[in-house]
């Protein structure tokens, strides 16, 4: 296939909204629909010199470029480390229950169902991550960053938010702006490599409309969202989907149909609905529905459906909902034979309607034969060494913003270590426990331990015996702890933070700094121990 790729990167989030949560909250899809880069690209195209004003459904080099399915403008699946188009996660793929890759060294087996059900599988589950490559004969999962911001519905002419008005000649309530609704976007500095199928003609032209790298695609361009940079445009010759060549694929004795995209068909009384497309395969390999229906395998046939629409910027109004099979859909039909020919169709044009947009993309006959592979998630990102900041106010603002990281750092593991320090048994009375807090309070306001030491040195016998002395924390006396603390306020931090550096201007542990989070820990433990022990 001729083809021509190209990546796109996320300046802003993208918001290319699905039919996912709930009525106040619009949810991307974790993809860039190939919709929404077509109709980019219409929006271009009528914007160049000698092309204002034309009809382009009437026009045929228009027809051509954007609507007779001539050119077919795929979805933007996430680019990998390797700078691969990722795919979708197969339907049929089944993990063990708790099984997840939480680390780079970390993998796991996954098993493809419509190859063999032979497996040791306790509790199979499917994989969560939305898309993969392959890795010899294993694969690497990936998954699309996310970024959810919280808006309000705000009048546009007064430029904020009004509360519902009570009409007072009719008592009718008048409904105002001020709800609250969220967004659930693509996040930024994510890397997409969309796909163009063309026709040789029409080279030059679509060259052009991808030569201005800024772009913006899907809603809410107005409020921060949309801005994507296109970059790293090539031509392909031998452009395909797959790895393998159609001619290795043809001697099994079966087809299996592995969709790649969403799929949009109609049953024999022309309505929109999730089934297998057995009758569009009967008409390219020539064969009767009937037989290919009787060699489906339901038994390793794996399908979900999805609603899709989309909107049309030129009405300024959303597209009819229509349901569709879902990607990563997978039938089998066995006892069937397919030549190269027909599966280079198959991949070349798709199946289904709305080909033009992305829409009936299919693989066909990959990975027949292994039922077993490992999982592993993508190599760690490269970033490149960059120029450090020359200005002595750049130098200090690397400095502030390391220092502030590093509290951030210090705020999270005190949070961590406070639950394991514990008063247990714990003798004091909620008096003494909130003198402490107090005492330890102005220890911190004057970052000294003085305050600290004055009141356990003057502590009375009973009070130091039969409280500080026989109240434990992990085995140690209380008093004897803090003393401790107070000597090397280190201790506690030690081997667990490490230091943060931003533009070579590092923010270390000081001394100062451990004695500030010490003190805080003190009384966040008191403070603990006054919830847990009721009133004396």
């Amino acid at each position: 296939m001729k083809a021509i790729t190209f990546l796109l990167k996320t300046e802003q989030p993208v918001l290319a909204t699905s039919f996912q949560g709930d009525p106040n909250s619009d949810v991307s899809y974790p993809y860039i629909p190939g919709s929404m880069i077509r109709g980019a690209l219409i929006s271009r195209y009528l914007k160049s010199p000698g092309k204002q004003g034309i009809d382009i459904v009437a026009d045929e080099t228009s027809r051509r470029l954007f609507f007779d399915g001539t050119t077919r403008y795929l979805n933007a699946y996430i680019n990998s480390q390797e700078g691969q188009r990722s795919l979708p996660t197969l339907l049929c793929w089944r993990k063990e229950k708790g099984k997840e890759l939480k680390d780079i060294k970390d993998k796991i087996d996954v098993y493809d169902l419509s190859v063999s059900k032979d497996n040791d599988l306790q509790s199979p589950k499917s994989l969560s991550e939305p898309f993969w490559i392959e890795d010899g004969k294993n694969i690497r999962l990936y998954s699309v960053d996310r970024r959810i911001n919280i808006h309000n519905l705000r009048d546009r002419r007064k430029g904020r938010s009004a509360s519902d008005k009570l009409d007072p000649q009719t008592r009718l309530i008048e409904e105002r702006d001020g709800e609250i609704f969220r967004y659930d976007a693509i996040d930024t500095g994510q890397t997409f490599q969309g796909v163009i199928l063309y026709d040789k003609v029409d080279e030059k032209t679509i060259q052009d409309l991808l030569n201005i790298s800024d772009i913006w695609l899907g809603g809410s361009r107005s409020a921060g969202y949309g801005h994507v940079k296109i970059s790293d445009v090539k031509i392909n010759d031998g452009w395909s989907e797959m790895k393998t060549t159609p001619e290795k694929r043809t001697s099994d004795n079966i087809i299996k149909i592995t969709l790649l995209s969403d799929l949009i068909l109609r049953d024999n009384c022309g309505q929109y609905t999730a089934i297998p497309p057995t009758h569009l395969l009967a008409d390219i390999l020539g064969k009767q529905s009937q037989e290919l229906e009787t060699s489906l395998n339901e038994y390793k046939t794996y399908m979900d459906s999805v609603f899709v629409g989309g909107f049309n910027r030129k009405w300024g109004l959303p597209l009819p909902q229509v349901l569709a099979v879902k990607a990563g859909s997978v039938f089998v039909y066995e006892g069937i034979e397919i030549t190269s020919k027909q599966i280079c169709q198959l991949e070349t044009t798709g199946i289904g309607e709305r080909t033009v947009e992305g829409f009936g993309r299919v693989a066909v006959n990959w990975s027949t034969d292994n039922s077993q592979f490992v999982a592993r998630k993508p190599e760690p990102k490269k970033y490149t060494q960059r120029n450090q900041p020359q200005l002595i106010e750049s130098h200090n603002l690397a400095r502030k913003m390391a220092e502030r990281i590093l509290r951030k750092k210090l705020e999270e593991f005190l949070l961590e270590r406070v639950e394991d320090f514990k008063l247990n048994p714990n003798r004091m009375t909620n008096s003494q426990l909130s003198r402490l807090i107090i005492v330890a309070k102005q220890s911190l306001d004057i970052n000294c331990r003085q305050p600290l030491d004055r009141l356990l040195d003057n502590l009375p016998s009973n009070v130091r015996t039969q409280k500080y002395e026989r109240t434990k924390i992990t085995g140690q006396s209380l008093n004897q702890k803090i003393k401790d603390w107070l000597e090397s306020p280190k201790t506690w931090i030690d081997g667990h933070l490490e230091s943060v550096a931003i533009a070579n201007e590092a923010a270390t542990l000081t001394d100062e700094l451990a004695l500030e989070y010490t003190l805080r820990l003190i009384m966040a433990i008191a403070k603990n121990a006054t919830k847990e022990k009721p009133d004396d």
